[in-house]
C-alpha cells in the first residue's frame, strides 16, 4: 500500500463453539462498523473504489489453519483486500461448556483486527 489513509481496530469473540473464523469476522466488523468515509473516492486514483486497498491484520491466538480467509475478506465491501495473520489475540475460559452451542471445551476465542485503508 502506497499511502494509508485510515486505520481502524476491533475485537471479535466467539464465546461458544471455538470458531476462529467467527471471531475474526466479528473483529473486522467491529473495526469497520462505526465508520463512514464519504470523501475516500476523491483521494483514490481515478476516483474509483476499485483502487482502494484494504489490509486486514488479524492477531489470532490459535487454529490459524482453520481460519477461512475468504469469509473474512467478504466482510470488506469495497476495494482490493488482503489479509495478514499474526500471533496474538487470546483464548480464555467462558466458564461453561454448552454442547448445544457447539462447544468442544470451555474456551472462548478472541481475535484483534487492524484494518488499514488506503491506496
Amino acid at each position: 500500500m502506497e499511502k494509508i489513509m485510515f486505520i481502524e481496530t476491533g475485537m471479535g469473540i466467539d464465546v461458544h463453539g471455538q470458531d476462529i473464523t467467527r471471531a475474526a469476522v466479528r473483529a473486522v466488523q467491529n473495526a469497520i462498523h462505526y465508520n463512514s468515509m464519504p470523501g475516500i473516492r476523491s483521494v483514490l486514483p481515478n476516483n474509483s473504489l476499485d483502487n482502494m486497498r484494504v489490509n486486514v491484520r488479524l492477531a489470532v491466538p490459535c487454529d490459524k489453519d482453520k481460519l477461512d480467509i475468504d469469509t473474512v475478506k467478504n466482510v470488506i465491501p469495497f476495494g482490493q483486500v488482503t489479509v495478514e495473520i499474526v500471533d496474538g489475540g487470546m483464548t480464555t475460559t467462558s466458564g461453561i461448556v454448552l454442547k448445544d452451542k457447539g462447544d468442544k471445551n470451555d474456551q472462548m476465542y478472541i481475535v484483534i483486527a487492524a484494518v488499514e485503508v488506503g491506496y
